[in-house]
């Protein structure tokens, strides 16, 4: 964890400082993106290109968006099919990938886990067959905290022990251990990224969350504010915490873009397999949540 913190705040410095050589160094990069139409893949795709990297996007755009690919070009693909992947990988000769294609909702995952065991877990074995043929690497995967189940006490550390409740997150767990045995045996590297709650949008008003059905509470609460729902249900009022209502760790997409970048950083330089969290390490009560956009 404090590895990936020096390097993200080196990548921060670099921009801030407006350092011209590690653009120049950087320019022609291409990194294979898949999932990259969706949420948090096309927010990574962008601060990718505003590094000097030129992402491709790998998508079947069943939950994703195509107006979403605006950084890069698209080629349609299932995460299953292998021979498409390799093809891709052939194609654009990328230094690396990014890994964000998954389904993730828990309650569908509860309700079709042999969909979950399917794309979550075999895309992932299709995928590292298919990088390893091409000679790929480096891999940075969107994994997440649902990997660790019912925890007790924060913060949460990177080796707590893994014990996921549902399907989600057990597909995930499953995945970062299959990564661990490619690292091991064919130097396949990866950095795994395992994120709390994703929330936000760009700052430029591109891009943000577009998701059918909406589960995630933030859009849901401003689509109530915004007359585009009657209401928002508050879910428990008897948590232990200050307000009795759910709390939660929010994490900025556009912090979780950084930290890719960060860790892609991390990977070309030579770094090693590792997973670390991201988050904030702040909760936000859903009342707090409903508040806040309420203020707005």
């Amino acid at each position: 964890m404090r590895l990936l913190r020096a390097h993200l705040l080196s990548a921060l410095y670099e921009v801030m400082s407006g350092w011209s050589g590690v653009r120049q160094m950087q320019n022609d990069l291409s990194v294979l993106v898949t999932g990259g139409a969706g949420y948090v893949g096309s927010h990574c795709c962008k601060r990718l290109a505003a590094a000097g990297y030129r992402p491709v996007v790998f998508d079947d755009l069943s939950t994703g968006h195509r107006e979403f690919v605006r950084w890069g070009d698209l080629i349609e693909g299932d995460i299953r099919d292998e021979g498409a992947l390799l093809a891709a990988m052939r194609a654009v000769q990328p230094c690396a990938v990014m890994h964000f294609a998954a389904r993730a909702l828990v309650s569908e995952s509860v309700a079709n886990p042999g969909l979950y065991w399917s794309v979550n877990l075999a895309g992932v074995l299709c995928l590292l067959n298919a990088m390893r043929e091409a000679g790929i690497d480096k891999l940075v995967f969107s994994s997440t905290c649902a990997i660790y189940g019912t925890v007790e006490g924060n913060p949460i550390s990177e080796d707590h022990a893994k014990l996921p409740i549902n399907p989600y997150g057990a597909t995930k767990w499953a995945a970062e251990q299959v990564m661990d045995q490619f690292s091991r045996l064919h130097g396949l590297r990866s950095m795994r990224l395992r994120y709390f709650n994703a929330s936000g949008a760009s700052g430029d008003g591109d891009i943000g969350e577009d998701h059918d059905p909406e589960t995630h509470l933030i859009p849901r609460v401003l689509d109530a504010a915004l007359g585009r729902a009657d209401a928002v249900d508050i879910l428990g009022r008897d948590y232990p915490t200050p307000d009795g209502t759910a709390l939660r760790d929010y994490i900025h997409v556009a912090d979780l873009a950084e930290a890719h970048l960060a860790a892609l950083r991390w990977l070309i330089d030579g770094g090693a397999t590792d997973a670390v969290n991201l988050g904030t390490g702040t909760g936000t009560s859903v009342l707090d949540i409903v508040e806040a956009a309420g203020r707005v």
